[in-house]
C-alpha cells in the first residue's frame, strides 16, 4: 500500500480501529486520540483500544474515556478488531506489545497501517509511516495527516492530543528532539493549543504519596556509580505495598538521576510479582536501546529505552553493574 492507496482507501467511511501498546504513556494516548478526532471528522467509526489502563493524569484529554480497555473488557476489545475493516498500530512496531490483541491483528483482514518512531518494526502490516529520528509518534500523526492533505482539519482538540506526546516523550523537549519537533509545536500552539496548561495537567497533578515515594527513592534506592558515570534505583515488591504504588505512580523517576553531574546513564529496576521491569535513560550518543535489546528482553530508542527480564532482583542489579561501564567508557 502507498499513500494514494490509503488515501483512497480511507474515501469511504470505515470501521476502524486504534490500537497502541500495554501501559500506554502520554505519546500512546495523544497520538491515539488525536489520530482518531481526526478520522472521526472524516466520518469514519473509530474505537481506540489499549491492552491495560492509562495513568489518570491525562484525563484532561477529550475522550479519553472512550477507550476500550483490553484488560476490563476483553471481549468487547476483541469483537471490535474482529469488526474493523482498518487497523491503526501507534507507537509500537511488534504485536506482543500489544499482548493477546496481537493475534486478532495477526489474522484480521482488515488493513493495517502502522505509525511509529521505534527501530526495527516487525512486518505485519500494509502501509508503514515510520522515522525513527522522530521525537514521538504523536509528531508523526501531524505529519501523517499533513500527509493526506488535510492539516487544515486540525483543531484545539486534535492539538492537545498530540503536544501532550510531543511533551511526554521528550522529557518537555529535553530529548529526542530535532528542528521538525519545534516546528510542530509552533503550528500547534498557532492553533491554539496552551502548552502551559498542558504542561501544569501532566506535572503539576502529584499526590502527597508520589513525592513521599521519590524521597524514598532518592534517599534509600539510589546508588551513584560515580567511576563508571551511571546509576540505579530499585523497588522492591515491598516497597509496592508500602508505598500502594499503581500504575503510572513511577513515571519520571528515571530521570532524577540524570540530573547528577557526569552520570551518563540511568536505571530504573522495579520488582513486579513475576518479572523485573527495567526502564533506562541516557545522553548524548550513548544507547541504552542497544542495551535493552542485548541483554535485557527490551527496546525502545537511543537515549530511552526499556526490558524485562524472569530473574531476581539481585541478579538483574549486579548484571546492570557489570555491562553499563562498557557503555559509558564509549
Amino acid at each position: 500500500m502507498d499513500i494514494q492507496d490509503l488515501k483512497a482507501w480511507l474515501e469511504l467511511p470505515r470501521d476502524i480501529v486504534i490500537l497502541s501498546h500495554r501501559n500506554p504513556d502520554g505519546d500512546a494516548i495523544g497520538s491515539s486520540l488525536g489520530l482518531a478526532m481526526y478520522l472521526r471528522k472524516k466520518f469514519h467509526k473509530v474505537q481506540v483500544i489499549f491492552p491495560s489502563e492509562y495513568p489518570v493524569v491525562f484525563e484532561y484529554l477529550d475522550h479519553v474515556k472512550d477507550i476500550l480497555i483490553y484488560d476490563l473488557k476483553p471481549n468487547e476489545s476483541k469483537q471490535a478488531v474482529e469488526k474493523a475493516d482498518t487497523i491503526f498500530c501507534l507507537d509500537f512496531n511488534g504485536l506482543d506489545r500489544i499482548d493477546k490483541l496481537g493475534e486478532g491483528v495477526q489474522f484480521s483482514k482488515a488493513k493495517k497501517i502502522l505509525i511509529d518512531h521505534h527501530l526495527d518494526p516487525e512486518p505485519f502490516s500494509d502501509y508503514e509511516f515510520l522515522d525513527t529520528t522522530a521525537s514521538s509518534t504523536s509528531e508523526l500523526v501531524y505529519l501523517w495527516i499533513k500527509e493526506m492533505g488535510d492539516i487544515d482539519m486540525a483543531d484545539v482538540r486534535i492539538g492537545e492530543a498530540l503536544f501532550t506526546g510531543l511533551i511526554t516523550d521528550t522529557g518537555s523537549f529535553k530529548y529526542n528532539t530535532r528542528p521538525m519537533t519545534f516546528r510542530i509545536a509552533a503550528d500547534l500552539k498557532e492553533l491554539g493549543v496552551d502548552d502551559f496548561y498542558l504542561q501544569d495537567q501532566i506535572f503539576n497533578a502529584l499526590k502527597s504519596k508520589h513525592l513521599r515515594l521519590l524521597g524514598h527513592c532518592l534517599a534509600n534506592r539510589m546508588e551513584i556509580i560515580e567511576e563508571h558515570e551511571f546509576a540505579i534505583i530499585h523497588l522492591t515488591k515491598k516497597d509496592y505495598i508500602d508505598f500502594d504504588i499503581q500504575r503510572g505512580d513511577t513515571e519520571g523517576i528515571v530521570n532524577h538521576l540524570l540530573y547528577v553531574k557526569n552520570i551518563q546513564i540511568a536505571a530504573f529496576v522495579t520488582e513486579q510479582p513475576t518479572i523485573i521491569k527495567l526502564s533506562l535513560r541516557s545522553k548524548g550518543d550513548i544507547s541504552v536501546q542497544e542495551v535493552a535489546t542485548k541483554y535485557f528482553n527490551g527496546g525502545g530508542h537511543k537515549n530511552a529505552a526499556g526490558g524485562g527480564v524472569y530473574a531476581s532482583l539481585h541478579d538483574v542489579l549486579e548484571k546492570l553493574k557489570r555491562v553499563l561501564p562498557a557503555y559509558t567508557k564509549k
